[in-house]
């Protein structure tokens, strides 16, 4: 069974904030006067380039994982233009509804004032033994 990375949950934001300054020692250590010259220059440039690229490894990683992405840009404006047009559509029907059900309720308070006959052995108990 495979571990999940611990950012496989969360932004690494700390990841992606942190590939500008690996890169930035990488270019300090090859642009320095000594340059590689010296044994401890060219192991100062060989970690800092391996620490960068496990970096920038990783950070490729993660935004490959990154859901979404599957369509082109024109294809999501497609979906975006379709899902507005769908809620426009959805707001003209409650609209219409409201104005239904608003009319029906005008209909049906003159008929309040109506009387009403009760049949009163529908709203009695059976009682047991087949007795009222």
């Amino acid at each position: 069974m495979a571990s999940t990375p611990e950012w496989a949950h969360s932004l690494p934001t700390a990841l992606f904030d942190g590939l500008l300054p690996k890169l930035a020692v990488v270019l300090e250590l090859t642009q320095k006067a000594e340059g590689t010259a010296t044994p401890v220059a060219k192991q100062a440039l060989l970690h800092a380039t391996n620490d960068f690229k496990y970096a920038l490894a990783q950070a490729k990683d993660y935004a490959s994982t990154l859901a979404g992405g599957d369509l082109l840009v024109e294809e999501q404006d497609s979906v975006v233009t379709m899902l507005e047009r769908l809620k426009q559509h959805k707001q003209q029907q409650l609209i219409q509804f409201a104005l239904e059900v608003g009319s029906l309720s005008t209909i049906a308070i003159p008929n309040v004032s109506s009387k009403m006959e009760i049949d009163s052995t529908a709203s009695t108990p059976f009682a047991s033994g087949g007795q009222f």
